[in-house]
């Protein structure tokens, strides 16, 4: 028989302390619309609908990062910490996104998508965009950041500016640190180009031969390999300031010394981007563990999409370069700066406090703080953790518990992205050595993590844990872990579910949702999920749960048009999502129905988003928001107002509202049963982030998000910075 739950306080923040951002007025913090009088009636000639451009509002939301490098009220350090994530972002973007279109271009596609670009328009937009993006990032460190870190006594020099000492200095690392593991490949006839690496960085040197001066020059390349450090600092035990010079000036500086004989003419460092995508045809892969294995060898043959280059670089050795990498100029951008801002990011191992965020430790104050009695306050309450502010802790607590305690039984998880040194891989392991049935489902293709886990599914397997790869043709990307525990003469089920990855780092950097539930109802529903990801079921029924591709698209279309008939029928109506992109087509126009027919709709998305707001007659009813600041905004939440159940509906899980997330993967959204951890989503989260007029940008109909308008004398108010606040009160209280 089972326990009878407690009614139990909310595991929410308490009031922000006095120092903290302010707190919205308890007016302004009602989140339920008093209920219309009549009937709201729907135009009889509706606009046609409008959608922004996926790829378009992408790079907007990069922008919106390097708005953030921009923004002097972050302690510098995390400025040039931003700077490098846009470096890495459009790494991402050219290396997935444009590649494809590339691919849709030379296939010969023509049709355009839902916003009525072509392959071809979208290319050239996204070259026009870019482009400016690019101009305005090392804008922003030759011009912003590079001074203010020199007044700041970290001083970044080329070799050109080099004193006589530091000259020496350079050299002699040249001597004993560069030139052991450099080879130089050079380029004529006898030797072909060389197959270049994926966004490695290599040096084009042109030379001439002083005895035969009527002889064309001569071209090499010194390709650099990962292992070398590309910041290097110089005379690091010396006095300051800190003076750091990038590994290509030092290489340029000292390029000679490979070509005896010969005088160097030229030196430019460039990096190719190539296609990353990996192509299997999993209905012919017998092995997808080993096919993946071999397309990631395979890498290094992507055809290139981007070429990076330092400006000045000879016309004729250019025009080598684009020949042999079979690329037109519109895919090159000649910087004027060092290549791949993203080796910024080392700067953070810089000892100056001063200049970086005050430092913050996620704080386990929730009722599972105690590992030993993680089961018994599960049987007495549902937990709802939101990470980084809670600590990820309980979670691996609640796998550890689970490998070690006797009464266990069983333990299935998911795992889509961990840790290099991943305790819930060692407590699965730990688990399947003490003799517990140990299921994980490995995925695979965790794009960019595909070689880690082929290491973690490898360690599974040896230990004895039961890994499997989940649906053909479906990434499964849901955050799920399943206890089995006896407990007198009963089974009983514990689950874990979440928004985020089970990756205790990153849960340091990204906003999260995880929820532990021992209700029957949603452990039911997560145990048939795992039976249906290891074994065969064609179509499985989910009472409770929201599980892509099963039952997820169709019940979201569900309960956006209850929202759109209660409106219609005079009752209350009200929608708050928060995700991570909005794409798909058809949950666009439910949205715009339901906006028309008067709902109220309140959108946080941190990155893509394809819906139009504001437009009169189509979104008049729905606003856009994007918060970008010390944290990634990770989590995924709904909000229902009247979802027929004699209260709101409130859902946290793993899904964006995307078409890859409802057909192609396997996502779960879960509801959140009990009432005072919806309360908290609802009146905590929710608000918070609609308050938010410091780091949150408002989407306009034209596709430029702009500050949210503040009153005259309304302070600042940053949502992050009070969940900081009310976690830190907790902790003390």
């Amino acid at each position: 028989m089972a326990t009878k739950r407690k009614k139990t306080r909310p595991t929410k923040p308490p009031a922000a302390p006095a120092t903290a951002a302010p707190v919205a007025p308890a007016d302004e913090r009602v989140i339920t619309p008093k209920p219309r009088h009549r009937p709201v009636t729907p135009s009889a000639k509706p606009v046609k609908a409008a959608y922004f451009n996926r790829e378009l509002s992408w790079l907007a939301f990069n922008r919106r990062v390097l708005e953030q490098a921009r923004n002097a009220k972050h302690p510098l350090l995390e400025r040039v910490k931003f700077l490098a994530i846009v470096s890495s972002n459009l790494d991402e973007f050219f290396e997935i996104r444009v590649s494809g279109i590339i691919q849709q271009v030379e296939s010969g596609v023509t049709e355009p998508s839902v916003d009525g670009l072509g392959p071809k328009e979208s290319l050239r937009r996204i070259h026009s965009v870019v482009a400016s993006l690019v101009e305005d990032q090392y804008d922003c460190w030759q011009n912003e950041l590079m001074p203010a870190l020199a007044a700041e006594g970290i001083v970044f020099k080329t070799a050109a500016e080099l004193t006589p000492f530091e000259l020496a200095w350079v050299t002699s690392y040249f001597h004993e640190q560069v030139y052991p593991v450099l080879t130089p490949l050079a380029l004529d006839q006898s030797h072909p180009f060389p197959q270049l690496g994926n966004k490695t960085l290599n040096v084009i040197v042109s030379l001439d031969n002083p005895a035969t001066p009527e002889v064309e020059q001569l071209v090499a390349i010194l390709p650099v390999p990962r292992i070398l450090p590309r910041l290097v600092p110089i005379d690091p035990a010396g006095a300051t300031p800190q003076r750091f010079l990038f590994l290509s000036e030092i290489i340029k500086l000292c390029a000679g010394e490979f070509f005896p004989g010969y005088r160097v003419t030229g030196a430019h460092s460039f990096r190719v981007t190539r296609n990353s995508d990996l192509y299997i045809d999993e209905e012919e892969a017998e092995n997808l563990l080993k096919k993946i294995e071999d397309e990631l060898r395979n890498l290094r043959r992507g055809a290139a999409v981007r070429l990076e280059i330092e400006e000045g670089v000879d016309d004729a050795i250019f025009s080598t370069l684009l020949d042999h990498l079979d690329l037109s100029h519109e895919y090159v951008f000649r910087l004027n700066g060092p290549l791949n801002l993203l080796r910024l990011m080392s700067l953070a191992e810089v000892d100056r406090p001063d200049l970086k965020y005050p430092p913050f430790t996620p704080v386990n104050v929730s009722p599972l703080r105690d590992p030993a009695h993680i089961f018994e306050t599960l049987r007495a309450q549902d937990v709802l953790l939101h990470h980084p502010y809670d600590s990820f802790q309980p979670v691996v607590d609640f796998v550890e518990q689970a490998a070690r305690d006797p009464q266990v039984f069983a333990i299935k998880q998911t795992l889509y992205r961990t840790s290099g040194d991943s305790p819930i891989v060692r407590a699965l392991i730990e688990a399947s050595k003490n003799g517990k049935q140990v299921t994980a489902l490995v995925e695979l293709k965790a794009r960019f993590d595909e070689a880690n886990n082929i290491q973690w599914a490898k360690q599974l397997e040896e230990a004895g844990v039961h890994v499997v790869y989940g649906l053909i043709g479906h990434k499964t990307h849901c955050k799920c872990s399943l206890v089995v525990r006896r407990e007198g003469r009963l089974l009983r089920r514990y689950a874990h579910l979440g928004t985020g990855n089970y990756n205790p780092k990153t849960a340091k950097l990204y906003t999260d949702l995880s929820y532990f539930t021992a209700r029957d109802e949603l452990t039911s529903d997560a145990a048939n999920l795992f039976n249906t990801l290891t074994g065969f079921s064609r179509e499985p029924v989910f009472e409770h749960l929201l599980v892509a591709p099963y039952n997820l698209h169709r019940r979201t279309q569900e309960l956006i048009q209850r929202e759109t008939d209660n409106a219609a029928a005079g009752r209350p109506a009200r929608i708050i999502v928060k995700m991570n992109s909005l794409v798909d087509k058809a949950t666009i126009d439910k949205l715009y129905a339901a906006s028309r027919a008067g709902v109220k709709i309140d959108i946080i998305v941190r990155g893509v988003c394809c819906l139009v707001p504001g437009v009169k007659g189509l979104s008049d009813n729905i606003r856009v928001r994007s918060i970008v600041g010390r944290y990634l905004e990770h989590a995924r939440a709904f909000y229902f107002e009247n979802a027929g159940e004699g209260e709101p509906l409130v859902l946290a899980g793993s899904a964006d509202w995307m078409p890859r997330n409802f057909f192609r993967r396997v996502e779960v959204v879960y509801p959140v049963r009990d009432p005072a951890l919806r309360r908290w989503i609802t009146d905590e989260l929710f608000v918070m982030e609609l308050q938010d007029n410091e780091h949150a940008r408002e989407l306009h109909a034209n596709g430029g998000y702009l500050p949210v308008p503040r009153a005259a004398n309304a302070p600042p108010f940053s949502a992050q910075s009070y969940f900081i606040a009310a976690a830190t009160q907790r902790a003390l209280s």
